[in-house]
């Protein structure tokens, strides 16, 4: 059986190379040994990620940081005491010994401590940092249930070697905030679990929004999309207006509530792709609180695709 809940034989997948694809307070991870090349190669193989998106280091406390990071700035030390264990990525210069594979060939790599019993038991009982973007395949709406990985990446693990670690629904529901402290100010790449204001207001302002290439996961212009189109307006009304002249369309509007938003909104994109909807109208929240990632997440998924 590939999904379970023991902690046990997680630990030991991960020790022989498998892979374990594990809940966390955001999405559900496919993780590998970040210190084992070819169990991190499979991920990527396993997810059809290419091989220059780099990978979030998973770490079971704070003190772990040294082997993977080569220095902290007083910023990242500052947010860092505040947010870890949680939903927040921090982008840093890479320690010596840490694998390309692991960061894309980049002087960087991003690190963090989730805040989830299953995730930080693993990791405690592995004894090491674990590589693991999202447990889907790549550009597609993240996992937050071991059922929907087991959809997504079912066809591709193997049940003698990996594990899908059941954690029930992840908590969050979209992925971690990813604030870049190599540039200066630093940079927040990603809006996520922790609010952006809160990030304002702990580094007191020094902050900016995203800027350069793309470094980090969830930066692409497309990404986090459904198989059904997705349009977005700016409130209920528009969106009645627009579904009164779009066939098999259904409209998503939760923004009475941000955390329900937030946490159901994955699955709802999920639910309207088997049931064979064509159109999702999603009415975006306000930009405040957990509002930002749901508009970054829902701006991906409508954007233009690659082919």
């Amino acid at each position: 059986m590939l999904i379970s809940t023991d902690v046990d034989r997680a630990v030991a997948v991960i020790r022989a190379g498998g892979l374990v694809a594990m809940p966390t307070e955001t999405v559900y991870g496919l993780a590998a040994d970040a210190t084992n090349a070819a169990a991190v190669r499979r991920v990527f193989a396993v997810k059809g990620r290419p091989v220059d998106h780099p990978l979030i280091v998973h770490l079971a406390d704070p003190d772990h940081l040294p082997r993977w990071v080569s220095s902290i700035p007083t910023a990242a030390r500052r947010l860092l005491g505040v947010a870890w264990p949680g939903p927040l990525t921090a982008i840093l210069p890479r320690a010596s010994g840490v694998l390309d594979e692991v960061t894309g060939g980049l002087d960087t790599v991003g690190v963090r401590v989730p805040a989830h019993r299953l995730a930080n038991a693993l990791l405690e009982r592995v004894g090491v940092g674990l590589a693991a973007p999202s447990a889907n395949r790549f550009g597609a709406v993240s996992p937050t249930t071991a059922d929907h990985v087991l959809h997504d990446l079912g066809e591709f693990l193997d049940p003698a070697r990996d594990l899908i670690l059941d954690g029930g629904e992840c908590p969050i529901g979209v992925e971690s905030t990813i604030v870049d402290f190599v540039s200066d100010p630093p940079q927040i790449l990603r809006a996520g679990g922790v609010p952006v204001e809160d990030i304002r207001r702990l580094l007191d302002g020094a902050v900016d929004d995203a800027s350069g290439p793309s470094r980090a996961s969830g930066m692409l212009a497309s990404h986090y999309a459904p198989a059904c189109a997705v349009r977005l307006v700016d409130n209920a009304d528009d969106a009645s207006a627009l579904r009164a002249g779009t066939p098999r369309s259904e409209v998503l509007d939760l923004t009475d509530d941000l955390v329900v938003y937030a946490h159901d909104l994955y699955a709802r994109l999920r639910d309207a792709d088997a049931r064979g909807v064509g159109t999702i109208i999603a009415v975006l929240p306000p930009p405040i609180g957990l509002g930002h990632a749901i508009r970054d997440r829902l701006f991906k998924a409508a954007a233009p695709r690659p082919h």
